[in-house]
């Protein structure tokens, strides 16, 4: 069998290549419920997926099949689940996830909430499981499997709103916490301005951000916006180069548009 430095540390080098100033791109899954879109991504040179939970109806099951092929094409798995909920959390995991994404954290406490659903003890509380897909459902002394395990999920919590800015100093420097994300797009509609990334507010928060998470040596990613140029100033500014390309739904509607557009061209005169 594989040592730890195996395919389930996937996840932890996309963290450090993070840290570096690596780039590091994921696709988004929302619309598809087969295993093909893992392979998409990775024949077309992505280092990890996510699957959007929080705005689809896939269920679970479809969920951690992607995630396990992702895992088995050496890509890192994430999900963005739509609640903190211990039961939904270690599904995903126990079924091929190793990165969990939290949406609309504003605490310490609960991001901590996250954190203990994801760990085994004595780092959390997730429930005990003799195998894994992970660890291509051998047995391991449980000390071990925890211990490897423990080390190779990685969580992310996003930021959404300004109470959670206000807490970011709390929340960066949580242990366990491996990654911070803001929803842009929910950061600007909470502050009342939708949609409007460079205004001095949102500016404000998001160096706030950024200050929080250098001093807690935690990569901060910043997604949801839509302006690349603005997005490169961010990570010049020291965001993590954490390059979201783009959900399977959108690209399926862009490629659709291109393609009837060229076959409606080709019978012009």
């Amino acid at each position: 069998m594989q040592d730890e430095m195996g395919r389930w540390l996937v996840a932890r080098a996309l963290v450090d290549r993070l840290v570096e100033g690596v780039p590091v791109a994921a696709l988004g899954v929302r619309g598809s419920r087969t295993t093909e879109i893992a392979r998409i991504a990775r024949s077309t040179g992505h280092h990890a997926i996510w699957v959007d939970l929080e705005h689809s109806t896939m269920p679970i099951d479809a969920a951690a099949m992607i995630c396990a092929a992702a895992l088995d094409l050496g890509l890192a798995p994430f999900v963005r689940i739509p609640e903190r909920e211990y039961g939904v959390i270690g599904r995903l995991l126990d079924g091929g996830a190793l990165g969990i994404i939290a949406p609309r954290i504003e605490t310490a406490e609960q991001a901590q909430d996250i954190v203990t659903a994801c760990r085994f003890p004595p780092l959390g509380h997730r429930s005990a499981i003799a195998t894994l897909p992970h660890l291509e459902f051998r047995k391991l002394p449980a000390e071990q499997m925890y211990r490897i395990m423990n080390r190779a999920t990685v969580v992310k919590v996003l930021i959404e709103s300004p109470r959670g800015i206000e807490n970011i100093e709390a929340i960066a420097g949580l242990a366990g916490v491996d990654i911070v994300g803001i929803g842009a797009n929910d950061l600007t509609a909470e502050m009342g301005v939708p949609g409007n990334f460079r205004h001095p507010d949102v500016r404000r928060a998001l160096e706030t951000a950024l200050s929080a998470c250098q001093r807690a040596r935690k990569p901060l990613a910043i997604g949801g916006i839509g302006d690349a140029a603005y997005a490169a100033e961010l990570i010049r500014l020291g965001a993590a180069p954490f390059m979201f390309t783009g959900i399977d739904t959108d690209l399926l509607l862009g490629a659709a548009q291109d393609r009837i557009q060229q076959s409606l061209a080709s019978l012009k005169p």
